[in-house]
Protein backbone atom coordinates (compact mmCIF):
# COMPACT_ATOMS: atom_id res chain seq x y z
CA UNK A 1 0.00 0.00 0.00
CA UNK A 2 1.28 3.43 -0.91
CA UNK A 3 2.01 5.76 2.03
CA UNK A 4 -0.13 8.88 1.72
CA UNK A 5 0.87 11.22 4.59
CA UNK A 6 -1.53 13.83 3.22
CA UNK A 7 -4.25 13.54 0.59
CA UNK A 8 -2.96 13.29 -2.97
CA UNK A 9 -3.57 16.31 -5.15
CA UNK A 10 -5.28 16.13 -8.51
CA UNK A 11 -3.23 16.64 -11.63
CA UNK A 12 -1.97 20.05 -12.62
CA UNK A 13 -3.37 23.56 -12.30
CA UNK A 14 -5.42 25.82 -14.55
CA UNK A 15 -3.70 27.59 -17.42
CA UNK A 16 -4.85 27.78 -21.02
CA UNK A 17 -2.91 25.25 -23.07
CA UNK A 18 -3.25 23.79 -26.57
CA UNK A 19 -2.35 20.50 -28.21
CA UNK A 20 1.15 19.69 -29.24
CA UNK A 21 1.04 19.16 -33.00
CA UNK A 22 3.49 16.27 -32.68
CA UNK A 23 4.24 14.60 -29.37
CA UNK A 24 7.97 14.62 -28.70
CA UNK A 25 8.30 10.85 -28.38
CA UNK A 26 12.07 11.02 -27.97
CA UNK A 27 11.76 13.22 -24.88
CA UNK A 28 9.07 10.99 -23.39
CA UNK A 29 11.27 7.97 -24.07
CA UNK A 30 14.11 9.71 -22.24
CA UNK A 31 11.77 10.47 -19.34
CA UNK A 32 10.77 6.82 -19.00
CA UNK A 33 14.30 5.57 -19.53
CA UNK A 34 15.36 7.71 -16.55
CA UNK A 35 12.67 6.01 -14.45
CA UNK A 36 13.53 2.52 -15.63
CA UNK A 37 17.28 2.73 -15.13
CA UNK A 38 16.79 3.91 -11.53
CA UNK A 39 14.21 1.23 -10.65
CA UNK A 40 11.47 3.85 -10.32
CA UNK A 41 8.71 2.32 -12.44
CA UNK A 42 7.64 -0.85 -14.20
CA UNK A 43 4.58 -0.94 -16.41
CA UNK A 44 3.01 0.50 -19.53
CA UNK A 45 1.48 3.78 -20.69
CA UNK A 46 -0.61 4.64 -23.76
CA UNK A 47 -2.15 7.81 -25.18
CA UNK A 48 -4.68 8.25 -27.95
CA UNK A 49 -5.81 11.36 -29.79
CA UNK A 50 -8.96 11.42 -31.91
CA UNK A 51 -9.30 7.67 -31.48
CA UNK A 52 -5.78 6.78 -32.63
CA UNK A 53 -2.99 5.67 -30.31
CA UNK A 54 -0.13 8.15 -30.61
CA UNK A 55 2.27 6.90 -27.94
CA UNK A 56 2.97 3.72 -25.98
CA UNK A 57 5.85 2.76 -23.72
CA UNK A 58 6.65 -0.47 -21.87
CA UNK A 59 9.10 -0.62 -18.96
CA UNK A 60 10.54 -3.24 -16.68
CA UNK A 61 9.59 -6.88 -16.26
CA UNK A 62 6.36 -8.81 -15.86
CA UNK A 63 8.36 -11.57 -14.17
CA UNK A 64 11.53 -10.33 -12.53
CA UNK A 65 12.55 -13.72 -11.21
CA UNK A 66 12.73 -15.12 -14.76
CA UNK A 67 13.71 -11.82 -16.43
CA UNK A 68 10.62 -11.66 -18.66
CA UNK A 69 10.44 -8.15 -20.10
CA UNK A 70 7.19 -6.22 -20.43
CA UNK A 71 5.78 -5.40 -23.86
CA UNK A 72 2.84 -3.42 -25.21
CA UNK A 73 0.49 -6.41 -24.81
CA UNK A 74 1.59 -7.32 -21.27
CA UNK A 75 -1.43 -7.53 -19.00
CA UNK A 76 -1.79 -6.02 -15.53
CA UNK A 77 -4.41 -6.12 -12.80
CA UNK A 78 -6.15 -2.74 -12.97
CA UNK A 79 -7.76 -2.71 -9.52
CA UNK A 80 -10.54 -0.20 -9.07
CA UNK A 81 -10.68 0.85 -12.72
CA UNK A 82 -12.78 -2.34 -12.80
CA UNK A 83 -15.52 -0.24 -11.15
CA UNK A 84 -15.92 1.78 -14.36
CA UNK A 85 -16.54 -1.43 -16.31
CA UNK A 86 -18.99 -2.66 -13.66
CA UNK A 87 -20.87 0.64 -13.78
CA UNK A 88 -21.22 0.31 -17.55
CA UNK A 89 -22.64 -3.21 -17.11
CA UNK A 90 -25.16 -1.99 -14.53
CA UNK A 91 -26.27 0.88 -16.76
CA UNK A 92 -26.58 -1.42 -19.77
CA UNK A 93 -28.88 -3.61 -17.66
CA UNK A 94 -30.85 -0.46 -16.82
CA UNK A 95 -31.10 0.39 -20.52
CA UNK A 96 -32.43 -3.13 -21.14
CA UNK A 97 -34.94 -2.60 -18.30
CA UNK A 98 -33.50 -5.50 -16.32
CA UNK A 99 -32.59 -3.21 -13.40
CA UNK A 100 -33.61 0.18 -12.01
CA UNK A 101 -31.25 2.52 -10.15
CA UNK A 102 -33.96 3.21 -7.58
CA UNK A 103 -34.22 -0.47 -6.62
CA UNK A 104 -33.19 -1.33 -3.10
CA UNK A 105 -30.91 -4.29 -2.47
CA UNK A 106 -32.98 -6.01 0.22
CA UNK A 107 -34.25 -8.82 -2.00
CA UNK A 108 -30.68 -9.84 -2.77
CA UNK A 109 -28.95 -9.16 0.56
CA UNK A 110 -31.47 -9.15 3.44
CA UNK A 111 -28.70 -9.74 6.02
CA UNK A 112 -27.03 -6.40 5.26
CA UNK A 113 -28.21 -3.60 7.53
CA UNK A 114 -30.30 -0.94 5.76
CA UNK A 115 -30.61 -3.16 2.68
CA UNK A 116 -34.27 -2.12 2.46
CA UNK A 117 -33.12 1.51 2.07
CA UNK A 118 -29.89 1.21 0.06
CA UNK A 119 -30.42 1.60 -3.70
CA UNK A 120 -28.31 0.57 -6.68
CA UNK A 121 -27.56 4.25 -7.19
CA UNK A 122 -26.24 4.47 -3.62
CA UNK A 123 -23.86 1.61 -4.39
CA UNK A 124 -22.65 3.22 -7.61
CA UNK A 125 -21.86 6.61 -6.09
CA UNK A 126 -20.49 5.36 -2.74
CA UNK A 127 -23.38 6.73 -0.69
CA UNK A 128 -24.65 3.40 0.67
CA UNK A 129 -22.99 3.66 4.08
CA UNK A 130 -21.85 0.03 3.78
CA UNK A 131 -18.47 -0.40 5.47
CA UNK A 132 -15.47 -0.92 3.16
CA UNK A 133 -14.13 -4.40 3.98
CA UNK A 134 -10.66 -3.65 2.59
CA UNK A 135 -10.20 -1.07 5.36
CA UNK A 136 -10.22 -3.78 8.02
CA UNK A 137 -6.85 -4.71 9.55
CA UNK A 138 -7.50 -8.43 9.12
CA UNK A 139 -8.24 -8.05 5.38
CA UNK A 140 -4.63 -8.77 4.39
CA UNK A 141 -4.73 -12.02 6.39
CA UNK A 142 -7.36 -13.61 4.10
CA UNK A 143 -7.42 -11.72 0.78
CA UNK A 144 -5.29 -14.35 -0.99
CA UNK A 145 -7.81 -17.11 -0.19
CA UNK A 146 -10.78 -18.01 -2.45
CA UNK A 147 -14.14 -16.79 -1.18
CA UNK A 148 -17.66 -17.86 -2.07
CA UNK A 149 -20.52 -15.41 -2.50
CA UNK A 150 -21.94 -16.55 0.84
CA UNK A 151 -18.62 -15.87 2.58
CA UNK A 152 -18.15 -12.44 1.00
CA UNK A 153 -21.69 -11.34 1.84
CA UNK A 154 -21.09 -12.48 5.43
CA UNK A 155 -17.88 -10.40 5.57
CA UNK A 156 -19.72 -7.34 4.24
CA UNK A 157 -22.74 -7.82 6.50
CA UNK A 158 -20.50 -8.25 9.54
CA UNK A 159 -18.77 -4.93 8.73
CA UNK A 160 -22.08 -3.12 9.23
CA UNK A 161 -22.71 0.45 8.15
CA UNK A 162 -20.73 3.64 8.67
CA UNK A 163 -23.63 6.05 8.05
CA UNK A 164 -27.23 6.16 6.89
CA UNK A 165 -27.78 5.78 3.12
CA UNK A 166 -27.43 8.90 0.98
CA UNK A 167 -26.39 11.15 3.88
CA UNK A 168 -22.71 11.34 2.90
CA UNK A 169 -20.13 9.76 0.60
CA UNK A 170 -17.38 7.28 1.47
CA UNK A 171 -15.47 5.01 -0.90
CA UNK A 172 -16.34 1.35 -0.38
CA UNK A 173 -15.23 -1.69 -2.36
CA UNK A 174 -18.10 -3.55 -0.71
CA UNK A 175 -20.54 -1.65 -2.92
CA UNK A 176 -19.10 -3.01 -6.15
CA UNK A 177 -18.72 -6.57 -4.90
CA UNK A 178 -22.46 -6.49 -4.22
CA UNK A 179 -23.12 -4.96 -7.67
CA UNK A 180 -21.22 -7.89 -9.20
CA UNK A 181 -23.53 -10.39 -7.52
CA UNK A 182 -26.59 -8.37 -8.55
CA UNK A 183 -25.48 -8.48 -12.19
CA UNK A 184 -24.88 -12.22 -12.07
CA UNK A 185 -28.21 -12.97 -10.38
CA UNK A 186 -30.24 -10.65 -12.61
CA UNK A 187 -28.67 -11.56 -15.95
CA UNK A 188 -28.04 -15.22 -15.03
CA UNK A 189 -24.47 -15.19 -16.24
CA UNK A 190 -21.00 -14.90 -14.73
CA UNK A 191 -19.39 -11.49 -14.44
CA UNK A 192 -16.61 -12.70 -16.72
CA UNK A 193 -19.05 -13.60 -19.51
CA UNK A 194 -21.02 -10.37 -19.07
CA UNK A 195 -17.81 -8.36 -19.40
CA UNK A 196 -16.95 -10.16 -22.64
CA UNK A 197 -20.46 -10.02 -24.13
CA UNK A 198 -21.30 -6.39 -23.37
CA UNK A 199 -17.94 -4.58 -23.40
CA UNK A 200 -14.75 -6.27 -24.53
CA UNK A 201 -16.08 -8.15 -27.56
CA UNK A 202 -18.21 -5.33 -29.05
CA UNK A 203 -15.36 -2.78 -28.94
CA UNK A 204 -12.51 -5.19 -29.68
CA UNK A 205 -10.58 -5.32 -26.42
CA UNK A 206 -8.44 -8.42 -26.95
CA UNK A 207 -6.40 -8.17 -23.74
CA UNK A 208 -9.09 -7.29 -21.20
CA UNK A 209 -10.89 -9.89 -19.11
CA UNK A 210 -11.77 -10.91 -15.57
CA UNK A 211 -8.59 -12.16 -13.93
CA UNK A 212 -7.60 -15.39 -12.25
CA UNK A 213 -4.35 -16.71 -10.87
CA UNK A 214 -1.51 -14.81 -12.56
CA UNK A 215 -0.09 -16.71 -15.54
CA UNK A 216 3.13 -15.14 -16.81
CA UNK A 217 3.19 -17.53 -19.80
CA UNK A 218 0.05 -15.68 -20.95
CA UNK A 219 1.96 -12.37 -20.70
CA UNK A 220 0.29 -11.57 -17.36
CA UNK A 221 2.36 -9.61 -14.89
CA UNK A 222 3.31 -10.33 -11.32
CA UNK A 223 3.42 -7.29 -9.03
CA UNK A 224 6.20 -5.87 -6.88
CA UNK A 225 6.99 -3.28 -4.23
CA UNK A 226 10.36 -1.59 -3.87
CA UNK A 227 12.22 -1.83 -0.56
CA UNK A 228 15.84 -1.31 -1.59
CA UNK A 229 15.08 -3.92 -4.27
CA UNK A 230 11.94 -5.18 -6.03
CA UNK A 231 10.05 -7.75 -3.93
CA UNK A 232 7.14 -9.77 -5.26
CA UNK A 233 3.71 -9.09 -3.73
CA UNK A 234 1.18 -11.80 -2.79
CA UNK A 235 -1.79 -12.23 -5.17
CA UNK A 236 -5.26 -11.25 -4.05
CA UNK A 237 -7.66 -14.03 -5.07
CA UNK A 238 -10.01 -12.58 -7.67
CA UNK A 239 -13.06 -14.08 -5.96
CA UNK A 240 -12.59 -11.31 -3.38
CA UNK A 241 -12.63 -8.01 -5.37
CA UNK A 242 -14.77 -9.24 -8.29
CA UNK A 243 -16.18 -6.23 -10.18
CA UNK A 244 -14.64 -3.88 -7.62
CA UNK A 245 -11.10 -4.71 -8.71
CA UNK A 246 -10.73 -8.02 -10.55
CA UNK A 247 -10.16 -7.03 -14.18
CA UNK A 248 -6.90 -7.51 -16.09
CA UNK A 249 -6.03 -5.21 -19.00
CA UNK A 250 -3.35 -3.27 -20.87
CA UNK A 251 -2.77 0.46 -21.21
CA UNK A 252 -3.69 0.28 -24.91
CA UNK A 253 -6.96 -1.54 -24.18
CA UNK A 254 -7.87 0.97 -21.46
CA UNK A 255 -7.34 3.79 -23.95
CA UNK A 256 -9.61 2.01 -26.44
CA UNK A 257 -12.21 1.46 -23.71
CA UNK A 258 -12.03 5.14 -22.80
CA UNK A 259 -12.40 6.24 -26.42
CA UNK A 260 -15.42 3.97 -26.92
CA UNK A 261 -17.11 4.96 -23.66
CA UNK A 262 -16.85 8.69 -24.23
CA UNK A 263 -17.76 8.39 -27.92
CA UNK A 264 -21.11 6.91 -26.86
CA UNK A 265 -20.41 3.42 -28.19
CA UNK A 266 -21.27 1.66 -24.92
CA UNK A 267 -24.07 3.67 -23.31
CA UNK A 268 -26.79 6.16 -24.16
CA UNK A 269 -25.74 9.79 -23.68
CA UNK A 270 -27.93 10.27 -20.61
CA UNK A 271 -26.26 7.34 -18.86
CA UNK A 272 -22.78 8.59 -19.74
CA UNK A 273 -23.82 11.95 -18.28
CA UNK A 274 -24.98 10.11 -15.16
CA UNK A 275 -21.56 8.46 -14.82
CA UNK A 276 -19.89 11.88 -15.03
CA UNK A 277 -22.21 13.54 -12.51
CA UNK A 278 -20.85 13.73 -8.98
CA UNK A 279 -21.72 14.40 -5.34
CA UNK A 280 -18.94 15.11 -2.83
CA UNK A 281 -16.38 14.48 -5.60
CA UNK A 282 -17.70 10.94 -6.19
CA UNK A 283 -19.11 10.16 -9.61
CA UNK A 284 -20.72 6.93 -10.77
CA UNK A 285 -17.80 4.81 -11.86
CA UNK A 286 -15.84 7.95 -12.76
CA UNK A 287 -13.96 10.76 -11.02
CA UNK A 288 -13.05 14.22 -12.28
CA UNK A 289 -9.35 14.50 -13.14
CA UNK A 290 -8.28 18.11 -13.85
CA UNK A 291 -5.25 19.00 -15.93
CA UNK A 292 -4.61 22.75 -16.42
CA UNK A 293 -7.76 24.16 -18.06
CA UNK A 294 -9.13 20.69 -18.86
CA UNK A 295 -11.47 18.53 -16.82
CA UNK A 296 -10.96 14.86 -17.56
CA UNK A 297 -13.00 11.88 -16.39
CA UNK A 298 -11.58 8.54 -15.41
CA UNK A 299 -10.62 6.32 -12.49
CA UNK A 300 -7.57 5.10 -10.60
CA UNK A 301 -6.81 1.60 -9.37
CA UNK A 302 -4.56 -0.25 -6.97
CA UNK A 303 -4.34 -3.88 -5.90
CA UNK A 304 -1.37 -5.74 -4.43
CA UNK A 305 1.67 -4.04 -6.06
CA UNK A 306 -0.33 -2.91 -9.10
CA UNK A 307 -1.44 0.68 -9.72
CA UNK A 308 -3.30 2.25 -12.63
CA UNK A 309 -5.15 5.25 -14.00
CA UNK A 310 -7.16 6.10 -17.10
CA UNK A 311 -8.68 9.41 -18.10
CA UNK A 312 -10.40 11.07 -21.03
CA UNK A 313 -10.22 14.76 -21.89
CA UNK A 314 -12.86 16.49 -24.06
CA UNK A 315 -13.68 13.24 -25.91
CA UNK A 316 -10.40 13.79 -27.73
CA UNK A 317 -7.47 12.52 -25.65
CA UNK A 318 -7.40 9.30 -23.66
CA UNK A 319 -4.52 8.35 -21.39
CA UNK A 320 -3.80 5.18 -19.42
CA UNK A 321 -1.07 3.93 -17.13
CA UNK A 322 -0.80 0.40 -15.74
CA UNK A 323 2.00 -0.59 -13.39
CA UNK A 324 3.20 -3.70 -11.59
CA UNK A 325 5.76 -1.81 -9.53
CA UNK A 326 6.31 1.84 -8.76
CA UNK A 327 8.96 3.58 -6.70
CA UNK A 328 7.88 6.99 -7.94
CA UNK A 329 4.83 9.28 -7.84
CA UNK A 330 2.48 8.06 -10.59
CA UNK A 331 0.80 11.46 -10.60
CA UNK A 332 4.09 13.00 -11.77
CA UNK A 333 4.23 10.47 -14.61
CA UNK A 334 0.70 11.38 -15.66
CA UNK A 335 1.60 15.07 -15.61
CA UNK A 336 4.66 14.44 -17.80
CA UNK A 337 2.74 12.44 -20.42
CA UNK A 338 -0.18 14.86 -20.58
CA UNK A 339 2.24 17.79 -20.68
CA UNK A 340 3.81 16.28 -23.79
CA UNK A 341 0.37 15.95 -25.38
CA UNK A 342 -0.76 19.47 -24.44
CA UNK A 343 2.51 21.23 -25.26
CA UNK A 344 3.39 22.02 -21.64
CA UNK A 345 7.01 21.98 -20.41
CA UNK A 346 8.13 19.17 -18.12
CA UNK A 347 11.49 18.01 -16.80
CA UNK A 348 13.23 14.68 -17.05
CA UNK A 349 13.84 13.70 -13.40
CA UNK A 350 17.37 13.85 -12.03
CA UNK A 351 17.74 11.16 -9.41
CA UNK A 352 20.81 12.42 -7.63
CA UNK A 353 21.91 10.67 -4.46
CA UNK A 354 23.92 11.62 -1.39
CA UNK A 355 26.04 9.14 0.55
CA UNK A 356 25.16 8.65 4.22
CA UNK A 357 26.28 6.19 6.87
CA UNK A 358 24.22 4.53 9.56
CA UNK A 359 25.89 6.85 12.11
CA UNK A 360 24.86 9.93 10.08
CA UNK A 361 21.22 8.88 10.37
CA UNK A 362 21.30 9.01 14.18
CA UNK A 363 20.96 12.81 13.87
CA UNK A 364 17.42 12.46 12.51
CA UNK A 365 15.84 9.72 14.61
CA UNK A 366 12.80 10.47 16.72
CA UNK A 367 9.12 11.41 16.63
CA UNK A 368 8.14 14.67 14.90
CA UNK A 369 4.85 16.51 15.34
CA UNK A 370 3.12 19.87 15.05
CA UNK A 371 -0.17 21.24 16.37
CA UNK A 372 -1.39 22.11 12.86
CA UNK A 373 -0.39 18.73 11.38
CA UNK A 374 -2.78 15.81 12.08
CA UNK A 375 -0.17 13.02 12.10
CA UNK A 376 3.02 12.22 13.96
CA UNK A 377 6.01 11.13 11.86
CA UNK A 378 8.32 8.54 13.40
CA UNK A 379 11.84 8.41 11.94
CA UNK A 380 13.87 5.22 12.44
CA UNK A 381 16.64 3.52 10.50
CA UNK A 382 17.50 0.15 9.02
CA UNK A 383 21.25 0.07 8.56
CA UNK A 384 22.10 3.00 6.31
CA UNK A 385 18.47 3.54 5.24
CA UNK A 386 16.25 6.12 6.94
CA UNK A 387 12.67 4.94 7.53
CA UNK A 388 9.59 7.14 8.02
CA UNK A 389 6.15 6.19 9.28
CA UNK A 390 3.11 8.41 9.75
CA UNK A 391 0.46 7.59 12.32
CA UNK A 392 -1.67 4.68 11.12
CA UNK A 393 0.20 4.29 7.83
CA UNK A 394 2.83 1.82 6.55
CA UNK A 395 6.51 2.68 6.93
CA UNK A 396 8.57 3.59 3.86
CA UNK A 397 12.27 4.03 3.04
CA UNK A 398 13.81 7.45 2.39
CA UNK A 399 16.64 8.22 0.00
CA UNK A 400 19.23 10.87 0.81
CA UNK A 401 19.52 13.41 -2.03
CA UNK A 402 21.56 16.12 -0.29
CA UNK A 403 22.81 17.03 3.17
CA UNK A 404 19.87 16.69 5.59
CA UNK A 405 17.41 16.15 2.69
CA UNK A 406 15.58 12.86 2.04
CA UNK A 407 12.92 11.87 -0.49
CA UNK A 408 10.29 9.23 -1.08
CA UNK A 409 9.52 9.63 -4.76
CA UNK A 410 6.58 7.23 -4.84
CA UNK A 411 4.44 9.64 -2.81
CA UNK A 412 6.24 12.85 -3.80
CA UNK A 413 7.48 13.37 -0.24
CA UNK A 414 10.53 15.48 0.68
CA UNK A 415 11.83 15.70 4.26
CA UNK A 416 14.32 18.44 5.18
CA UNK A 417 15.94 18.09 8.61
CA UNK A 418 17.67 20.60 10.83
CA UNK A 419 19.30 18.40 13.50
CA UNK A 420 20.54 21.38 15.54
CA UNK A 421 17.09 22.94 15.80
CA UNK A 422 15.46 19.48 16.06
CA UNK A 423 13.03 20.34 13.27
CA UNK A 424 11.83 18.69 10.09
CA UNK A 425 10.02 20.24 7.12
CA UNK A 426 7.70 17.90 5.24
CA UNK A 427 6.89 18.83 1.64
CA UNK A 428 4.28 17.06 -0.47
CA UNK A 429 1.98 18.07 -3.30
CA UNK A 430 2.72 21.78 -2.96
CA UNK A 431 2.13 21.75 0.80
CA UNK A 432 4.80 22.44 3.41
CA UNK A 433 4.65 21.54 7.11
CA UNK A 434 7.15 22.36 9.88
CA UNK A 435 7.40 19.68 12.57
CA UNK A 436 9.42 19.58 15.82
CA UNK A 437 11.14 16.53 17.29
CA UNK A 438 9.50 15.53 20.57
Amino acid sequence: MTPKIVAALLIGCFIQQGFSQDVDKAKLDSYFNALETRDKFMGNVAVSKDGKIIYTKSLGYIDLENKVKANVESKYRIGSISKTFTTVLILKAVEEKKLELSQTIGKWFPTIKNSDKITLKNLLNHRSGIHNFTDDKEYLTWNTQPKTEKEMVEVIAKGGIDFEPNTKSSYSNSNFVLLTYILEKTLKSSYSKLLTKHITQPIGLTNTYFGGKINTSNNESKSYTYLNTWKQEPETDMSVPLGAGGIVSTASDLVKFSDALFAGKLLKSENLDFMKSSIDHYGNGLFQIPFYDKIGYGHTGGIDGFSSIFSNFENTVSYALVSNGTNFNNNDISIAVLSAVYNKPYDIPDFKSYAVTSEDLDNYLGIYSAKEFPLKITITKDGATLIAQATGQPSFPLKATDKDIFKFDQAGIVLEFNPTAKTMILKQGGGQYALMRE
